[in-house]
C-alpha cells in the first residue's frame, strides 16, 4: 500500500501555476490560490504564477518559457481543459510535451467520477513531460484543482512517497538528450 516514509528527506520541489481564462483577473483566480495554498502547505515553493487567456499561441508560448527555465520543476495549469470551443489548454500542451503520463488523466477522472458522476467525461485533464519539467493540466474549478493537487499531486510530488514517486524521477528525465550529445 502507498505511504509516506518519513525516514527519506522531503524535497521540495519549484512550481508555477499558470491560470487559462477569458473572465479571471488575479484578484478573482481563487483555482490559482487554492493551488498555490495547497502547494506551500505542502512545503513546495511557488516560483512563478501568471494568468493567461484561451489562447493556444500564449498557452503555449507560456509553457515553453517556464519548460527552458531551470528553476521550475513543475507546471501545474487550471482551466481550459473542457470541450467547449474556448477551452484549448490541452492543444497548447500537446505543442510542447514529450511524452504524457497517461494515468493522470484517468485517475484523475477516476476520482472525479465518485464525485461528480458521468460529468467527468468533460475533463480533459492532462499530465506530461517536456525538457525534464512535469506538466499537468487541470480543469479551472477550485474543487478540481483541490481533487488532483489533494489526491494525486500531493503523494506523486513527495520525495518520501512509497512505492514511488515523480521527484525521484527527475534526475533522469533529461536522459534521451544526454545521449543525443
Amino acid at each position: 500500500m502507498a505511504r509516506i516514509d518519513e525516514s527519506r528527506p522531503f524535497l521540495p520541489v519549484n512550481i508555477a501555476i499558470l491560470t487559462v481564462s477569458d473572465t479571471r483577473t488575479p484578484a478573482t483566480d481563487t483555482s490559482g490560490d487554492t493551488l498555490a495554498e495547497r502547494i506551500q502547505g505542502a512545503g513546495h515553493r511557488v516560483v512563478a504564477r501568471a494568468l493567461v487567456r484561451d489562447e493556444v499561441e500564449a498557452i503555449a508560448a507560456h509553457l515553453a518559457d517556464w519548460i527552458a527555465d531551470p528553476g521550475i520543476d513543475v507546471v501545474i495549469s487550471t482551466g481550459g481543459t473542457g470541450i467547449t470551443g474556448r477551452d484549448v489548454t490541452p492543444e497548447a500542451f500537446e505543442r510542447v510535451v514529450e511524452k504524457r503520463i497517461e494515468g493522470f488523466g484517468e485517475l484523475f477522472r477516476m476520482l472525479s467520477y465518485q464525485k461528480i458522476g458521468t460529468s467527468t467525461i468533460q475533463s480533459r485533464a492532462l499530465g506530461g513531460v517536456a525538457r525534464g519539467t512535469y506538466l499537468f493540466a487541470l480543469p479551472g474549478s477550485p474543487g478540481a484543482c483541490r481533487d488532483a493537487w489533494d489526491d494525486i499531486l500531493r503523494f506523486q510530488l513527495d520525495s518520501r512517497h512509497r512505492p514511488c514517486n515523480l521527484v525521484e524521477l527527475m534526475p533522469r528525465l533529461q536522459e534521451h538528450m544526454r545521449a543525443a550529445e
